[in-house]
């Protein structure tokens, strides 16, 4: 049943026009993904949707008593503001009678993983005020939410936790995203904001995957169809060229018609005309093999140990992916490979006079300065691997105009800012590219071409992002920190994400165990016992006795794969480094499990 009804509706920003006569409608139980390039309107469009502003034409009509709820893409709340006052006041929003506050709150508050509904909203970290705008939406109990890029700052958690509500959530969704993974996993409808489409819009039924089909099978068809029509116009033109005389009746409708499938053609070809950014990152050409070496590397601050022990070598032309839950350490890992920090122990070597160009997690720019000086802060050109360039000419590079040139920098929409930032770093040559969360805010176009680029990149790369696709793409190892002081290089997310798993069921199984095991009660009148010693078992004695040699020989191993990890030989050869990572993961996991059970066999002999 449809619950929201868009029809014609344009928006205009004094001479932009973001679209025009677009029409967009939501059905009951709808999830609707939707992209578009960078300042095609999307987060405008959601506006509209949810009243925030008006539209210049058309309506935007819902059904009777139809609940929404908006998350927009910044999530802030005020100093003071509880996990219980905010969801108090979204219930106050939605006029829900005071009798049913506590059991709204209480239902939403056991999804969300917070500590205390007392905790202060206005402390937590990106991720967590995204939990919590998301949070503060679900206690509305809405038939609609609109969502605007939810998974900027979400870990990879927080990504699975929101695909679980969303998938089994009764409401509708339209959310805006450019995380592929999350798409596919997500959406049964996609739509995509582009004035290359006739309507302004193209949609289709089906996952991102099945969009991207109806896609190519619509394009193919404008360009037969554009191949048809600039046939007709040429057959057109030529007759115009001999002179008709429009007395004739026929003769007149045949240049009226000639005219309008002239103009078609144009409007056609100004469509389909497709402008990509132009990406590449400069490097040094150094020829060193080893860049930085990581020895037992421990981080701490507030007596919270963020990873420990951590050893990993980074040789030339690896592109390293850090992965981790929020608050796990991954920007301060990079602070300290670029030298911002020191570590609490251990030791970082870097080869000499070692260049890095780094993106920053929290990059922003002086909104009241010109685009023109963003980009070429010093005169109207720049220097760009030797060659002089008009700051004209590398505006177009990144797909800004000549008229964007004098606007202000707080005009640029998101996607559009990280561009800006991605141009600066062009300009400075590094030995290590060090990017923190690089996608946040750039389209799927953008960000396929920021892969092709970082896959060519010749020097040495250190990638931190939440997006799944990317990662998957770039990364020939992964560095994992698990948010609990672990630390250790797998072969891929997948291998990462498996070891976490084992992780976590190892530690269920303790818990079990551990729920299992009888306590004897001591009445309270007598004095506690000495705590007697547990016997092991012969079988368990035979183990204590080669546990210590066992773990010497594990040791070992872990040692001679992590050595093979320093030769250029296996480190230049995709598939040998592989194997190497598989199996540095496998030992570590080895050595891990036997001083867990020493540990256990010890506390059994007292």
């Amino acid at each position: 049943m449809l619950i929201l009804n868009a029809q014609s509706i344009s928006k205009s920003f004094g001479a932009t026009t973001l679209f025009r006569d677009v029409s967009f409608t939501v059905n009951d139980g709808d999830r609707i993904g939707l992209i578009g390039p960078n300042g095609s309107g999307k987060s405008t469009l959601l506006k509209m949707l949810a009243g925030e502003i008006d539209t210049d034409d058309g309506e935007v009509t819902t059904r009777k008593g139809m609940r929404m709820a908006y998350v927009a893409q910044d999530s802030h709340f005020p100093e003071g503001s509880t996990v219980r006052k905010v969801f108090e006041a979204a219930l106050e929003r939605a006029r829900v009678p005071a009798d049913e506050h506590d059991t709204r709150i209480h239902s939403i508050f056991g999804l969300t993983g917070f500590n205390s509904l007392d905790d202060d909203a206005a402390t937590f970290s990106g991720g967590w005020r995204k939990r919590m705008a998301i949070a503060e939406a679900l206690v509305q109990q809405p038939d609609l939410i609109l969502l605007d890029e939810p998974t900027n700052h979400l870990d990879f958690a927080g990504i699975e936790w929101l695909e679980s509500l969303l998938t089994q959530g009764s409401f509708a969704t339209v959310v805006i995203s450019h995380d592929r993974y999350f798409l596919e996993n997500v959406a049964t409808q996609m739509a995509e904001l582009n004035r290359a489409y006739p309507n302004g819009m193209l949609r289709a039924k089906g996952t991102y995957s099945d969009f991207l089909e109806a896609k190519e099978e619509f394009l193919h068809a404008q360009q037969r169809h554009q191949e048809a029509l600039e046939n007709r116009v040429r057959v057109e033109k030529e007759w115009l060229r001999r002179g008709p005389k429009a007395r004739a009746t026929k003769a007149k409708a045949r240049i009226d018609n000639a005219n309008r499938l002239i103009a078609e053609l144009a409007d056609l070809s100004n469509r389909s005309k497709v402008s990509n950014a132009s990406f590449d990152f400069a490097s040094t050409g150094r020829q060193t093999k080893r860049l930085i070496e990581l020895d037992d590397l421990t981080y701490a601050y507030d007596e919270r140990v963020l990873f420990r022990s951590l050893n990993f070598h980074l040789m030339s032309g690896m592109r390293v992916g850090l992965v981790g839950p929020n608050g796990s350490g991954k920007t301060t890992l990079l602070r300290l490979l670029t030298g911002d920090l020191e570590p609490t122990s251990g030791e970082i070597k870097r080869a000499n006079m070692l260049r890095f160009t780094y993106f920053e997690q929290n990059r922003t720019l002086n909104g009241d300065q010109t685009l023109r000086r963003a980009l070429a802060p010093d005169s109207d050109s720049i220097v760009y691997q030797d060659r002089i360039v008009h700051v004209a000419s590398w505006a177009a590079r990144f797909l800004f105009t000549g008229e964007q040139l004098n606007q202000p920098v707080s005009r640029l929409s998101g996607g559009e800012r990280a561009r800006v930032l991605i141009a600066q770093l062009m300009l400075q040559p590094a030995d290590v590219l060090v990017l923190d969360e690089p996608t946040n805010d750039l389209d799927i176009p953008t960000l396929e071409i920021l892969e092709e680029t970082l896959l060519d990149y010749p020097g040495s790369l250190v990638l931190v992002t939440h997006d799944r696709y990317m990662l998957d793409r770039i990364a020939n190892v992964v560095i994992g920190l698990d948010g609990e002081g672990n630390a250790g290089a797998f072969a891929d997310y997948a291998q990462w994400e498996a070891w976490l798993a084992e992780r976590e069921q190892a530690r269920e199984q303790a818990k079990k165990l551990e729920k299992a095991a009888p306590v004897k009660e001591t009445p309270a009148t007598s004095e506690a016992a000495p705590a007697k010693k547990k016997k092991l078992s012969y079988m368990e004695e035979r183990e204590w006795s080669t546990i210590e040699e066992r773990i010497a020989e594990a040791e070992s191993k872990l040692q001679a794969h992590q050595s093979a990890l320093e030769d250029p030989a296996v480190v230049t050869d995709a598939t040998r480094l592989q194997t190497e990572l598989s199996a540095v993961a496998e030992a570590q996991a080895q050595v891990d499990q036997l001083y867990a059970r020493w540990s256990e066999l010890e506390e059994k002999r007292g």
